[in-house]
């Protein structure tokens, strides 16, 4: 649906799939810099602006990469962070592209009814395992806590 007019009086108008999908793939297509052309125009501030972008790319990077191991969104921070870089860098964009397409893929993978009945049946077989050995140990050990210390 068109509705990028402010007009009053104006109505949205119903756009055909085929031609949004034509304007999805020119925006996809459209690589490079993404910095206001009065930034591109100066060679110096265009290379600090692209020192900037990566610097806080980086940084969103980095905080992702320490959220992997602790509590935190951590993949999702890390492709915010290229997410950032893609707006200035071919490569990142070229990475994000591929990322975008995988997930995509994965997705309609997973949404296949055989693939769903196969992860159904292995995580059950899996969470039956675990009750398994969960009862062994228990009628082996019994249920102590390991910090419980006896007699101090």
């Amino acid at each position: 649906m068109n509705t990028w007019s402010d007009e009053p009086g104006e109505v949205a108008m119903a756009t055909n799939d085929a031609e949004s999908d034509r304007a999805a793939e020119r925006q996809e297509q459209a690589l490079g810099s993404r910095a206001p052309a009065f930034v591109k125009d100066r060679r110096i501030l265009h290379l600090s602006w692209q020192v900037g972008i990566f610097v806080v790319g980086l940084a969103v990077v980095a905080a992702g990469i320490v959220m992997l191991p602790l509590p935190g969104p951590g993949w999702v921070v890390i492709f915010g962070g290229m997410a950032i870089w893609a707006t200035e860098f071919v490569w990142a964009q070229l990475v994000l592209r591929w990322t975008k397409r995988k997930v995509t893929e994965a997705a309609q993978r997973a949404l296949d009814p055989k693939v769903r009945r196969r992860n159904i049946i292995l995580t059950s077989i899996g969470l039956v395992v675990i009750a398994a050995i969960t009862i062994f140990y228990v009628w082996k050990f019994g249920f102590v806590m390991p910090w419980k210390i006896k007699d101090q």
